[in-house]
Parts: structure tokens; C-alpha cells; sequence
């Protein structure tokens, strides 16, 4: 079996309604517009295919198939995916890719795959669970009590624990991981994000009140290009810390993460930002090496299939993002994510997506 053609095609999404917020400094909500997919086919007639769901992504990924993948894949065998997995990095090592475009070839070789042998992505993976806790993972609402209430909404759906964008203001986000644990009580596990908004001395403050309200995990409160000041952060601050989220370097960089003692948590794993369904695997066999969490990041397709096979990812994150909040539609009352049950990654193989597909493709992302 050999590649025949490497195809992109734009599918067009609306924006999310109502719009939301990040943290200052963040652009809130997604907006709409172009989406781009990826398609190889085969001479056997397999295929596969990957979403990339960024903004702008439909004209990054069309010049790089034209100029490049097209050349790069035509005539290889879709099944050698650790061979071009490591073409990938050698594309890399000039292309200097996009983080969210380096992963897509191989989470569309992991789709043709699975389709090939009619089995849904995560069993072909190995198959760990048939279903995961989810999490609520809020967007930045307007005030400590929008947010209390927000967290009593996602409680009373099913959720099993709330983590917190807040507003990149270390004594105002402190204040509200006290009032949030003081609220929920101790049971409810409780999270916070701090999308890479602080430097150090602003990180250990925040550090402080998590460590007090008994959070489980404090993720990405700086940028994560300085391996030394995060592991100096875990030295000083008792709550522990989800890291390499969006660094470069999939498996490689989070090595370096957990070596330095700076993952005290765990790392982040995605087909989206880790190198793709392989990049997360090996991700998480380095974190398990380790005896720490792999958490699998955001509410693609892949990621739902990551969830349910690898072994050491604690919850499912199911963003929210309005008030009153609504529960994502694939979260049960039961607040549990069922294992996806059709073949492949779940994407339709041509252009016609339908119109359930559509809130997915624009929230999503």
C-alpha cells in the first residue's frame, strides 16, 4: 500500500456564541472563519484524515501540502509511521512548522490506520478505559461570585472537579482559589490554569494560595522555555505542577521537565500541540517511566481517543464557556466521557461534514 495523494480543503466554521474571555493580554473566544483539513489517500483506497483547528490554519496547511508534504509523502507506506513521524522532524528542522500543524500528518496516518482495520483509534492504540471523568475547564468570567456560581452549575451537571482561567492578576486569582475551595469544600477536586501570564516571584504567590486551598494541579503559570525556573518554582510551592503544554519538542522537552523536577504533577499530552498521536504516546510512556500523570489537553477528536487509552490521564477537560453553563454535549449527567465507538479518529473521510460536526469544529479549537 502505498500514498497516492496529500489533499487540503477549508471547511468553513462559525464563530462561538456567545464570545467568552481569557485572561488580559488573551484574545477571547474563537473566532470563525476557514478550518483546515488534511486527507491522504492510498492506491487501496485507505485514507485518513486530520482537522487543524486554528486560526488561519487553512492557508498554512494548503501551502505546506503544496509546497512540500505532498512531495514528502506521495509513494510512502502509510503504515511506516515512526518513519514519518521522523520525516516530520526533519521537515521541521527547516520548515520550523506551526505547533499545532506538526502532529497533523500523523494523526492522519493513526486515522487511516484504525480505519483500515475498522476499530476505533483508541483501541488500535492499546485500549486502557471505556470511559473517563471529565472536568470542567472554565474561560475568565467577570468576578470571584460569577465564578462561584459558575463552579456550583458545573457541580450540580456532573462534573467531577473545576479548573480555573482566571485573570492574571496573582492577588486577585489567589483570592479566588481560597474562595473557590471555601465554597466547593474539600471533595471537589479543584485546578488552576494560569496560561503562561507570570514570572516567577507572581507564580510562587499564586503557588502559595493553591498549595493552601489544596488544589490538585497548578498548570503552565509561566512560559515554558525556562526548564529552570519551574523546577525552582516546585521546590518552593507544596501544589503540584502540570507542565509542557505548549513548549516544543514533544516527549524530548517533557524529559527535560520531569529530569529537572519540574513536573511534580505530570505534563501535558495532545495530538495537537505534543507531535501528534504519536508525540502524546510517547509522551506519556516517559511520564509513566517517571511515576507521574500524562493529562491529556483540550476537546478534539484525537484527544477523546487518547483519553481512553492512555493509563496514566486522570480526567477529560470539557470547556466551558458561558453563563449559565451548558454541558458539553458528550458529557453524560453522570459527568463521565464515553470511549468513541465508529472507526478511525471520528472525522468524516470527504468534504461533506455534517452539521452536528460543526459545533465541534468551532468550539473546539
Amino acid at each position: 500500500m502505498k500514498i497516492t495523494h496529500v489533499e487540503c480543503w477549508s471547511v468553513l466554521v462559525p464563530a462561538v456564541e456567545p464570545t467568552f474571555a481569557w485572561r488580559k493580554g488573551l484574545q477571547g473566544g474563537f473566532p470563525g472563519g476557514e478550518r483546515g483539513v488534511l486527507r491522504i489517500g492510498t492506491d487501496e483506497g485507505a485514507c485518513g484524515v486530520a482537522f487543524a483547528g486554528r486560526p488561519g490554519s487553512a492557508d498554512q496547511l494548503r501551502e505546506l501540502v503544496d509546497r512540500v508534504l505532498r512531495d514528502e509523502l506521495t509513494g510512502q507506506d502509510p503504515l511506516n509511521r515512526e518513519w514519518l513521524w521522523h520525516r516530520m522532524w526533519e521537515v521541521d528542522r527547516i520548515e520550523e512548522l506551526p505547533l499545532p500543524l506538526f502532529g497533523i500528518v500523523d494523526t492522519a496516518l493513526w486515522d487511516l490506520a484504525a480505519r483500515l482495520y475498522g476499530v476505533p483509534l483508541w483501541q488500535l492504540l492499546g485500549g486502557f478505559r471505556t470511559e473517563l471523568p471529565a472536568y470542567a475547564s472554565t474561560t475568565t468570567f467577570g468576578s470571584v461570585q460569577e465564578f462561584l456560581d459558575v463552579a456550583d452549575q458545573c457541580v450540580a451537571l456532573g462534573y467531577h472537579a473545576v479548573k480555573v482561567h482566571a485573570w492574571g492578576d496573582a492577588k486577585a486569582d489567589a483570592r479566588l482559589a481560597l474562595a473557590l475551595r471555601e465554597h466547593l469544600g474539600p471533595d471537589i477536586d479543584l485546578m488552576y490554569d494560569g496560561s503562561a501570564g507570570f514570572d516567577l516571584p507572581s507564580a510562587l504567590y499564586v503557588g502559595d494560595a493553591l498549595s493552601d486551598a489544596g488544589f490538585l494541579w497548578y498548570e503552565e503559570p509561566m512560559l515554558e522555555f525556562s526548564v529552570s525556573a519551574y523546577a525552582e518554582l516546585a521546590k518552593r510551592v507544596r501544589v503540584p505542577l502540570l507542565v509542557a503544554e505548549t513548549s516544543d519538542g514533544a516527549h524530548m522537552n517533557s524529559a527535560d521537565f520531569i529530569r529537572a523536577g519540574a513536573a511534580t504533577f505530570g505534563v501535558r499530552a495532545s495530538a495537537g500541540l505534543r507531535g501528534g498521536v504519536t508525540g502524546s504516546l510517547r509522551t506519556a510512556h516517559v511520564a509513566d517511566a517517571f511515576g507521574v500523570r500524562a493529562e491529556v489537553h483540550g476537546m478534539d477528536l484525537p484527544n477523546q481517543h487518547l483519553c481512553m487509552a492512555l493509563s496514566n490521564t486522570t480526567y477529560y477537560e470539557s470547556l466551558v464557556t458561558s453563563n449559565p453553563v451548558r454541558r458539553e454535549s458528550i458529557i453524560g449527567p453522570d459527568g463521565l466521557l464515553h470511549a468513541p465507538t465508529g472507526p478511525g479518529v471520528g472525522l468524516p473521510p470527504g468534504l461533506d461534514y455534517p452539521a452536528e460536526l460543526q459545533p465541534y469544529i468551532a468550539t473546539h479549537h
